[in-house]
């Protein structure tokens, strides 16, 4: 067991209290007061929330290329389409990996024979705990999809070198996404 962090006076640093000002269906605000490094103590609103799972689906193609399954999906803050890949939230006792192939399925209707995880992701660690787990799916085989009533989208396999174009010129947006392909591609888990 690591030791936890202390301040310049042997405090220890963090949490020192937390009150809920509220509770929703994805997320929860709190109230916190912590104890920081160097000693001084302050009040932070802190989003709480259950953590998620995304996916870089790759779909083998007849002609022996591969392609991203990038999704197009109306999203209300960014107050209209972003290009994304397959995302959701985990369900409460839920693993990462299972919650990476349920999104998958019910997001594309794909199922994979092989989901290697990437990394993990803070998404805005000045104001929110969420973390998100980035997976590459592949040996994927089609279905159905079942979307919920709040999602808007469809599926847009590219290439991935058009995925990374659509990351330079600004057609993709979306943080997770934008990790996701850029660390698959870096570290050669895509060509």
């Amino acid at each position: 067991m690591t030791e936890p962090e202390r301040d310049l006076a042997g405090k220890s640093v963090g949490k020192i209290s937390s009150r809920r000002v509220y509770t929703g269906r994805v997320v929860s605000l709190d109230v916190d007061n912590v104890r920081f490094p160097n000693g001084t103590e302050g009040e932070l609103e802190m989003i709480r929330h259950s953590g998620a799972s995304a996916i870089v689906p790759l779909l083998d193609m007849p002609d022996g290329t591969k392609k991203v399954v990038l999704i197009r999906q109306y999203r209300y803050a960014a107050e209209g389409y972003v290009y994304e890949v397959p995302a959701g939230r985990l369900d409460t006792g839920e693993t990462p990996e299972a919650c990476a192939r349920r999104e998958l399925k019910e997001e594309t209707g794909y199922t994979p024979v092989v989901l290697t995880p990437l990394t993990t992701i803070f998404t805005t660690p000045g104001f929110t705990d969420e973390q998100v787990h980035l997976f590459l799916a592949t040996g994927l085989s089609s279905g159905d999809s079942s979307l919920e009533a709040d999602e808007v989208l469809d599926t847009h396999p590219v290439s991935v070198s058009e995925a990374l174009e659509m990351i330079r010129t600004g057609a993709i947006r979306d943080g997770k996404t934008i990790s996701a392909l850029l660390f698959a591609a870096q570290f050669g888990e895509i060509e």
